[in-house]
């Protein structure tokens, strides 16, 4: 398959053919990703911005910095995509081989491009630093391309549209250094990728953040909501929670009246499960009942070791609703600080029901808050026993007008490792407090293999 470069002149009219640019192909590159050493964010984020313009993006691949490996991802993004961007091996270090590799896919030579030379160099003397040589490797750019200014950063951007047979796929090549890839592709990428695109037709999503339901257990719920003409349905696990998107592709007007009926029947389906539409997270959902509701919050923690504090108080404004909390990891601390009584940790010990009742019921008495929440358990990945294996937290919520008294606990099995039963437990303490708000039972969250449950 051989490419040849499109004069520049002809890649900044828009395109006559209708639809003009309608998919795209992303590729990530740099060995770190392909390692594990980076998390490639990059691509989701152009992905989830393309289809905001209405370009569904039909691939994505992560390659190490290899100069065949490389080649072969181009070739085959372009084979499959009308716009590929790519980012990342854009530097000026000897395994930054994307500007070489694109000149040659396109049957160009490299070109050294004056204007991005003496930018680079104004860079440095404007940071009072002296320029490697070798930093001029990045205005070296393959002829004919049309350069995307970097303002961040000193790798320049481009685009250059090539030729194969009938088609003209476009090569979008952007820094991998996220903050100057996020402007560069919304002050020129997005912008004319638009104005290349001929379908009026528009992608609409709307994203449900839910926690509570195992992703076999959404999907299965969900069954028979969404027909396949009417749109796409797809999940998405990320721990703790997993995510439920629905896309539709239509003029602007319908897809929006769609997506609102669809909204509609998948909230009806899955009820208390989905605590957010968007990005929120359940910390955050929690602040803004709390806020909303003029209540405040206490925390009295055992084996979550203060992360359910820390959450809270990541969300810019928590001073307003959060009293504090008490990482109550030693029994004296529980006993001294919280007023657990001796008897109980006697007879139920540390990790019960029993005791957690007792912490919350503590920490809202020592803050004078209106809601506290307390966990205790055994993180693992030692310390459990026959009767109280690794995994096993006790949870309980302390507050006025509880119709069984002044606290309601549950003891849950939860799986995992270390980090990810503390996390868990952390997220189900949160949920507590949200659902509490909706003036729904806290007991009725289905998370893990619940042990018992008991109101006090």
């Amino acid at each position: 398959m051989a490419y040849t470069a499109v004069p520049a002149s002809d890649d900044k009219a828009p395109r006559s053919e209708a639809p003009g640019i309608r998919t795209a192909a992303v590729i990530s590159t740099g060995d770190e990703l392909v390692q594990g050493r980076t998390t490639d964010t990059n691509s989701s984020y152009i992905a989830d911005r393309l289809l905001g313009i209405g370009i569904e993006v039909v691939s994505v691949i992560t390659v190490g910095d290899y100069r065949e490996r490389i080649a072969w991802a181009w070739r085959r993004s372009l084979a499959e995509a009308d716009m590929v961007i790519s980012t990342g091996g854009l530097g000026p270090t000897a395994d930054d081989l994307t500007n070489e590799t694109v000149a040659a896919m396109a049957g160009v030579e490299l070109v050294f491009d004056q204007e991005q030379a003496d930018r680079i160099r104004a860079m440095f003397t404007a940071m009072g630093r002296s320029m490697p040589e070798n930093n001029l490797r990045q205005a070296m750019l393959p002829a004919g391309a049309v350069v995307i200014p970097n303002q961040l950063g000193t790798a320049p951007g481009y685009r250059l549209v090539v030729a194969d047979g009938d088609r003209r796929p476009t090569a979008v090549a952007l820094p991998g250094v996220p903050r100057e890839m996020k402007a560069m592709l919304e002050q020129e990428v997005l912008p004319w990728a638009a104005s290349q695109r001929r379908d009026p037709r528009r992608y609409l999503s709307r994203t449900f953040q839910t926690f509570g339901m195992s992703e076999s257990a959404l999907d299965e719920a969900l069954t028979g909501v969404i027909d396949e003409s009417e749109g796409r349905l797809s999940f998405r696990a990320s721990f703790p929670q997993i995510s439920a998107r629905i896309m539709v592709l239509d003029q602007p007007e319908e897809a929006e009246r769609r997506l609102t009926e669809l909204s509609a029947a998948v909230r009806a389906r899955l009820g208390a499960a989905v605590f957010a539409e968007g990005d929120a997270t359940m910390e955050e959902v929690v602040g803004e009942l709390l806020v909303k509701q003029g209540k405040t919050l206490a925390t009295a923690e055992s084996c979550t070791g203060g992360l359910i504090g820390n959450r809270i108080t990541g969300v810019a404004g928590s001073s307003k609703y959060y009293k504090g909390g008490l990482v109550a990891y030693d029994n004296d601390m529980k006993e001294k600080v919280l007023g657990v009584s001796p008897t109980t940790l006697a007879m139920f010990g540390a990790v019960s029901e029993e005791t957690a009742c007792e912490m919350a019921t503590g920490a809202r008495r020592v803050t004078g808050a209106d809601i506290a929440v307390a966990t205790t358990g055994i993180a693992g990945p030692g310390g459990g026993s026959e009767d109280k294996p690794v995994g096993t937290v006790a949870v309980a919520l302390s507050a006025e007008g509880l119709q069984s008294g002044d606290a309601i606990s549950f003891m849950y099995h939860l799986r995992g490792t270390r980090t990810w039963i503390k996390t868990l437990a952390a997220q189900v303490a949160l949920d507590w407090i949200r659902r509490h708000l909706l003036g729904l039972d806290p007991l009725e969250l289905q998370f893990g293999r619940r042990v018992s449950g008991r109101r006090s």
